[in-house]
């Protein structure tokens, strides 16, 4: 199914509540450690106004948008890696996922802290290193195994990956060459996979100054962040649409958190959405970026990327200045593409293939 994001972070940082916010399930949320053991999953549609455009000026009986799944992952405690707290069964679920975005909590209350006190950044530390200790287990016993035998196909980039991870600092993807990230994700290492952070704050705490040195900290090391008020989202997405206006107002919010948290985990994903319009429906649809159409087309059916000949390509910009498909055909603003041709976001795509 899809791409998948999974919510990691300490117990009781507010994981399952942002889940929800998200998602707008009901998944279970008590203020004690590991009543999430085995993970929440909700399918989250993407907010896409470029889908909504579409829909404006086509109308069609059905407007599909894409999606992506969400994973409520157990809360991580120190000594995760030896098995506190249930840590190792709960690691191998981050293992399972595409990317995840780490929630660190900000917000006070009545909600113990597993830790008593409110510290962000001692949080976040605890969390990757358990990560990290994790991973460097994996690699140094395959290195053990490939240390007895006289020449090795991948000791070099284990060593130079052992490093990385001994010096402790995420992410260190951008630090790995190509030949060391195939031998990483041939170890499905949670250090590669992408990652953003979610600052979740109180109402009260929206934009304070604790919260921008930390995202200055943060994005000095390449990692993004997205504030976000958990308990406020999921209140303000029970309300009417008019009504959650207003407070979105009154609170200085310009769009719901769902957005600019999908949003990131897109960029941190390199995921592109293209389009189709097949009789009555339009529907968007996700792909990795730089993907080959005719791979973007298996998306779709798998007999469309079996039987590929060619795809008819139009983007979305200049679909909407003719206003139609026919008008865009006229003013040859539709190409021909081939198989290898790689798709652009934005992309509108009719495949023609052979049954």
């Amino acid at each position: 199914m899809g791409f998948s994001l999974g919510l990691v972070g300490l117990p009781n940082s507010g994981k399952t509540t942002v889940f929800n916010a998200l998602s707008n399930l009901n998944a279970e949320a008590h203020p004690y450690p590991f009543c999430t053991i085995d993970p929440n999953v909700g399918i989250v549609e993407v907010p896409d106004e470029r889908l909504e455009i579409l829909g404006r000026l086509l109308k069609p009986e059905k407007l599909t948008p894409t999606t992506v799944q969400f994973v409520d992952v157990a809360g991580l405690v120190e000594g995760a890696h030896k098995g506190e707290g249930l840590g190792n069964r709960f690691l191998s679920h981050i293992r399972a996922l595409d990317a995840y975005a780490h929630v660190v909590r900000f917000f006070g209350g009545s909600v113990p802290h597993i830790y008593d006190t409110i510290d962000p950044i001692r949080d976040m530390e605890v969390v990757e290193t358990e990560i990290v200790i994790s991973d460097l287990e994996i690699v140094e016993e395959r290195l053990r195994r490939l240390e007895k035998l006289p020449k090795s196909v991948g000791k070099e980039a284990l060593r130079r990956i052992k490093d990385l991870l001994e010096a402790g600092a995420l992410p260190i993807k951008k630090e790995l060459g190509e030949e060391e990230l195939k031998v990483a994700a041939s170890l499905n290492l949670i250090t590669v996979k992408p990652f953003f952070v979610i600052a979740n704050v109180g109402e009260d705490r929206i934009g304070s100054p604790d919260v921008l040195e930390f995202r200055r900290r943060l994005e000095e090391r390449g990692i993004k962040v997205v504030e976000v008020s958990a308990k406020l989202e999921r209140e303000l997405a029970e309300l009417p649409k008019e009504e959650r206006l207003l407070y979105m107002q009154q609170y200085g919010i310009e769009r719901m958190a769902i957005e600019e948290v999908i949003r990131t985990g897109y960029e941190v994903l390199g995921l592109v959405t293209f389009y189709t319009i097949v009789g009555k429906e339009v529907r968007a649809w996700t792909v990795r970026r730089n993907t080959p159409c005719q791979k973007a087309a298996g998306k779709i059916h798998s007999d469309m990327e079996r039987g590929f000949i060619k795809a008819e390509v139009v983007s979305f910009d200049d679909f909407v200045t003719a206003g139609s498909e026919a008008q865009a055909r006229d003013r040859g603003l539709v190409r021909i593409e081939g198989k290898d041709y790689l798709v652009k976001d934005g992309d509108i795509l009719r495949i023609r293939f052979s049954a």
